[in-house]
This record gives C-alpha cells, sequence and structure tokens, in this order.
C-alpha cells in the first residue's frame, strides 16, 4: 500500500479543512453572537439555550429527510458534483448572509440554511471517500487525514475572526461590523477550499444514467431500505451508530451554548474550543497511524468507552478549568470516533451505491443528532440545569457500545 496521499485524496481532505472553518465558527462564535441577539431581546439564558437545540434538532430534521433522496440520485452517473456544488452554495452564501441578520429570529433562520447546506454537503462529500481512495485499506488513513487537517486548518480563519472580534474596539468596527468580517472571511475560505475538488473530482462508482433518473433513484432507495435489514452488519451499524454519535454531535453542538448558560467567560470558551482543534489534529493522525496495525472496530469501542466518561464528566462542570479539561478530552477521541466510522461503514457498502448508503449513514447520524439536541433543550427548559441534558446522553453512548459490539461478533463469526 502507497504510503503517498495522491492528488484526489489531497483535494479530498482539503474540502474538510473548507467545511471545518464554518463548523468552528458555528460551534465556538456564532453562539456566543446568538446569544447577545438574544438578551438584546428579552430572553434568559435557559430559553436561549432551548431555542438554540430546538433550532439544531430543525435543521437535522430536514438534512435526515432529504439526505438519502438526495443520496440516492447522486449515486447516478454525473449527478454527484452538481448536487454536492448546490450544497456548498448554499452554506457559502447563507454564510455570507449571517452579515445581514440584525435579529435573533432572522440570524437563526439564516443559519439554519448554512446548515443545511453544510449537512446535506457531508452526504455526498462522504461518500465520495470510496471514489477517490484506491483500495479500502487505504480509507481509513484518508478519512482520518481529513478530519486532522480540516481540524487545524479551521484554526487559521477562526484565529483571524477572533483576532477581528476581540480587537474591533481598537480597529474602530462595532461588533456587529466584526462579524460581518468573520462570516464574509470565512465563506471565502470554505469556498476557495472546495474549488480544487470541484476541478478535479471524478465520479468512479456509479448507477447507469437511466430516463427518470429522478424516479429511478426514489426506486433505488426503496429498494436499499428494504435490503438493510438482510444487510444485517450494515444494519445494526447503523443502528449502533444512530444511538453513539448522539452524543458526539450532541456535544459539538451545544458545547459553547453550554458554557454560556454556565456563566463562563466568553474568551475562555473560546480558547477551550480552539485548544479542542489543535489536540484533535495530532489525536486524529495518531488514530489512522494506528488503524494500519489495530483493527479499526477496537479503535471505535476506545472511543465510545472514552465518550461515555466526557458525558458523566460533563455532567459535573462548573468553572473554566474543568470545561477546558473537558475541551481536551472531546479533541482526543471526536476526529477518531467520526473518521474510523465513516472509512468502516465505506468498507460494509457497495461502492456503486454509496451516496443512498451513506443517506442513510446521515439519516442515523442526524436524526440521533436531532434527539440528542431535543433532549438537551428539553431537559434544561424543564428542570431549569443544563448539566442533567449533558450528563445523561451518555445513555446513548452506553447503547451504542452494546450495539456495536454485536456488529463486531458477526464479524469474526464471517
Amino acid at each position: 500500500m502507497k504510503n503517498k496521499l495522491t492528488r484526489q485524496e489531497k483535494n479530498w481532505i482539503l474540502y474538510d479543512v473548507g467545511n471545518s472553518a464554518f463548523v468552528m465558527l458555528a460551534t465556538a462564535i456564532i453562539p456566543i453572537y446568538f446569544n447577545s441577539l438574544a438578551e438584546k431581546a428579552g430572553l434568559n439564558d435557559v430559553q436561549y439555550m432551548a431555542y438554540w437545540g430546538y433550532a439544531a434538532s430543525i435543521v437535522t430534521l430536514i438534512v435526515a429527510f432529504l439526505g438519502p433522496v438526495f443520496g440516492a440520485l447522486a449515486d447516478t452517473k454525473g449527478f454527484k458534483k452538481p448536487i454536492f456544488t448546490a450544497a456548498v452554495s448554499l452554506g457559502c452564501i447563507s454564510c455570507l448572509g449571517l452579515g445581514l441578520a440584525k435579529e435573533w429570529v432572522a440570524f437563526m433562520v439564516i443559519f439554519a440554511f448554512a446548515k443545511i447546506g453544510l449537512q446535506g454537503s457531508f452526504i455526498f462529500y462522504d461518500s465520495m471517500l470510496t471514489d477517490v481512495c484506491e483500495d479500502e485499506e487505504r480509507m481509513d488513513r484518508v478519512s482520518a487525514q481529513g478530519y486532522a487537517w480540516g481540524y487545524i486548518g479551521s484554526c487559521i480563519p477562526f484565529i483571524a475572526s477572533l483576532l477581528i472580534i476581540l480587537n474591533a474596539s481598537k480597529l474602530g468596527l462595532t461588533m456587529e461590523v466584526a462579524m460581518c468580517i468573520s462570516f464574509v472571511l470565512n465563506a471565502a475560505w470554505w469556498f476557495l477550499m472546495t474549488c480544487p475538488l470541484l476541478k478535479s473530482y471524478k465520479q468512479v462508482h456509479y448507477v447507469e444514467r437511466q430516463p427518470g433518473a429522478v424516479k429511478q433513484s426514489f426506486i433505488r432507495l426503496g429498494q436499499t431500505f428494504k435490503n438493510i435489514k438482510n444487510e444485517k452488519k450494515a444494519f445494526l451499524f447503523l443502528l449502533a451508530f444512530f444511538f453513539y454519535i448522539d452524543g458526539v454531535y450532541t456535544i459539538i453542538e451545544v458545547a459553547t451554548a453550554y458554557g454560556t448558560s454556565l456563566g463562563l467567560d466568553s474568551n475562555g470558551l473560546l480558547i477551550a474550543l480552539l485548544v479542542t482543534q489543535i489536540v484533535a489534529f495530532p489525536s486524529a493522525l495518531g488514530f489512522g497511524a494506528l488503524s494500519k496495525k489495530i483493527e479499526s472496530w477496537k479503535l471505535i469501542q476506545l472511543c465510545i468507552i472514552c465518550y461515555i466518561a466526557i458525558a458523566i464528566y460533563g455532567a459535573t462542570i462548573s468553572n473554566l478549568t474543568q470545561f477546558m479539561a473537558l475541551a481536551v478530552a472531546v479533541g482526543l477521541f471526536q476526529g477518531a470516533a467520526q473518521a474510523l466510522s465513516r472509512s468502516y461503514f465505506a468498507k460494509l457498502i457497495p461502492a456503486e451505491q454509496s451516496g443512498e448508503y451513506f443517506g442513510l449513514m446521515d439519516i442515523c447520524g442526524k436524526g440521533a443528532s436531532f434527539v440528542g439536541t431535543l433532549f438537551v433543550g428539553f431537559v434544561s427548559q424543564i428542570t431549569g440545569k443544563t448539566n442533567y441534558g449533558i450528563g445523561t446522553i451518555s445513555i446513548m453512548f452506553i447503547i451504542g457500545l452494546i450495539i456495536f459490539r454485536q456488529v463486531v461478533k458477526l464479524e469474526k463469526d464471517a
């Protein structure tokens, strides 16, 4: 197996570098800015946390519904790149539009469109892994490289945005103008880093185009839904993924909002999340290298177990030092859990149906995130304490681990 990355693999990894800038912005800065807009409108911390959780849940529900349909359509010859381009365009344009929103409701709506574009693009991007890798043995490493360089690459526009925002008054800028510049900077970074992949990507695995491509994609999707139950390993993996990725995505989604609701210092929270990115870079690369020596299922299992501990610990934090420790722990296992799950699933499915299968995976991931963020918002609002919502998601990790072990058992028996 060649160790050197191919041009296609490098360009594929660059998209992770590009979109991760917006992911970082959405995780670290946007919730704080949204909080300031919400405070101006008279919302308290619990209401802010709840509405943020509800908005995230609505977005994931929309993408989970549309993902498999567009994923199946994208498997048709010549369709994957155009649909991927449309999703990226929606995300970038919406990111630019965030600077125009002055009220919290309008901001939340535009942000929802940006997240739909972002999360929708992941379906097609993830499914491209089967096209850009020359063989299955490379998938774990390439997938991990994507997350790793995405983490470290996102720090460049993030630090630039942070410097502009924190020094807005010294630069003679209002906070609104500083945020607008940050949105433009991140949208441009996202788009420019996507261009090499758009230029070089070729769909290797596909279903031949037939008359009525849209109708045919629905027919194939229906057949896949029927057949997935017979593909026991893939079916059980998706079920396990639904549960354990719930905690991963929920923690990513509500991390800054959670810290803000606890009354922690905003600047400290941003630094903590930057630390997460920096820690995640060598960690993801390390897990990618380990996957050549240790079976990936063992590494995924390790990540799930560690996340159980992270969720329980997250429910006990009350100061910035503890939040910083949480950020480091998340950085150690976040990228590995996502990257290894992506490549593990890619090996279980037919390459020519990667779009629709990753669409199904997206249902599980976004459906889990929907349940997680909704649950956190609901529990926070009912109890008045956000800690309870964070702590209870550890249950999802435990269920996911139990089911994942069944997948491993099937592989060993095969």
